[in-house]
């Protein structure tokens, strides 16, 4: 069902949408009929009695030091701040708590309607993501018993990518080990691969079925996707989100066996390598910093460290984009979206460079040109549309929450 047509929740129907992470919680109370958001904010340094919340309404944002000593204290806070700030949740007409959740192993292929059994499932994943499933339990536990009158969805990162044919998402293990450990492709940041998929789409104005895409969600973390016909068939990332492209602080794709070598002769521990290669490594391990904008200083300052890293980050999308070309057999569109991929002129045009021969090029000076809309960059006629496809993986939470409510109302 459309959310737009729901008649039931009427269209001044919301969804606050919340991601609790392990010290933090962001939230954004949003009209998925309009696509806009009502509010957004952060509470952060969750465990501390000098934590941070910042609330943004239209017309003022709001900052204050705030004692949250678990997530409890954080969302209490986030209600005081709709109280005193609005808007006010009560007229917003809040209709579900849309929760993001990074794995949803092989449980989950599309959002469900929390209860019990989906919470006991959703922890039981912890151990495929150590990182992000205990804060997203303790999130969704918090606020089914703050908002014990509308339902609560949770909307899963790793679900779109469900649809892998085996043959990508199975990795080449022994086959018992694999199965007894959960060993395999699930791929992240699914929501955003998905939205940005059915939008080009809506702005091409063609049947999503008829489309091959490759999306590059280039943010901080960072993924490739090739989509065909709206069904995911290959992504980067795989157990983890460390798997694939160079990433702000993560190394993306390495030889496995460099995990052996620092253990071994470097004396370096499981945690310290792990803290590595997710923490240390990237664009921050060769060039010191992972903001691009300083990165693009530093290489214009003559920075070979810099330099070097963004050579590096372009050659592995180049490689990634080469191979999806290979898997799909034909791309009608490459789309950018994320922070970089939708900010940074300078990565866009490195990573189309030299591309022509497949039919892939921008026009530069459409590429320098900022804007918050969808948009294609490539010249008129090219084989391959390029496009910048701005991203809202909350929007899209709200309406596969709003959409699902409506199904089970």
């Amino acid at each position: 069902m459309n959310p737009t047509s729901d008649g039931r929740h009427g269209a001044t129907a919301s969804v606050l949408v919340i991601n609790a992470g392990s010290s933090s919680v962001k939230y954004q109370l949003v009209d998925p009929v309009g696509g806009e958001a009502m509010a957004s904010g952060i509470v952060e340094k969750i465990g501390s009695s000098e934590g941070s919340v910042t609330h943004k309404v239209a017309g003022g944002k709001t900052q204050r030091t705030v004692d949250v000593p678990d997530h409890g204290a954080a969302l209490r806070v986030v209600l005081d701040l709709f109280s005193e700030q609005g808007p006010s949740l009560e007229d917003a007409n809040v209709v579900a708590v849309g929760h993001r959740v990074v794995q949803g192993g092989s449980l989950f292929s599309g959002p469900v309607v929390i209860d019990d059994a989906v919470v006991e499932d959703i922890r039981g994943l912890i151990p495929l993501a150590p990182l992000h499933n205990p804060g997203h339990v303790r999130g969704i536990e918090v606020a089914r018993a703050l908002f014990p009158d509308v339902p609560h969805v949770a909307v899963f990162d790793t679900a779109f990518f469900q649809t892998l044919p085996e043959a990508a998402y199975t990795y080449a293990i022994d086959a018992e080990v694999a199965r007894e450990h959960g060993v395999r492709r699930y791929g992240f940041h699914g929501t955003s691969h998905e939205y940005v998929s059915q939008e080009v789409a809506r702005v091409l104005d063609r049947p999503l079925e008829d489309l091959n895409t490759i999306v590059l969600h280039l943010g901080n973390g960072a993924s490739a996707s090739a989509v065909r016909g709206g069904v995911a068939v290959e992504t980067s990332m795989g157990l983890t989100p460390l798997e694939g492209l160079v990433m702000g602080t993560r190394s993306g794709d390495i030889d496995p066996a460099i995990v052996f070598h620092l253990h071994r002769n470097a004396g370096m521990s499981i945690d310290e390598i792990d803290d590595l290669l997710n923490k240390r490594s990237g664009i921050l391990g060769l060039a010191g910093d992972n903001d691009f904008r300083t990165l693009h200083e530093l290489v214009e300052a003559g920075h070979e460290g810099a330099r070097l890293a963004l050579d590096v980050y372009v050659h592995r999308l180049k490689k990634y984009i080469g191979s999806y070309l290979a898997v799909l057999g034909r791309v009608d569109v490459i789309a950018f979206t994320a922070g970089v991929g939708e900010n940074d002129e300078i990565v866009r045009r490195l990573v189309m460079r030299g591309l022509t021969d497949l039919g892939i090029e921008i026009d530069e000076v459409v590429n320098d040109v900022r804007s918050p809309e969808a948009r294609t960059i490539s010249p008129e006629g090219t084989k391959v549309r390029v496009m910048i496809v701005p991203t809202n993986e909350e929007l899209a939470i709200a309406r596969q929450s709003l959409e699902l409510v409506g199904q089970q109302g």
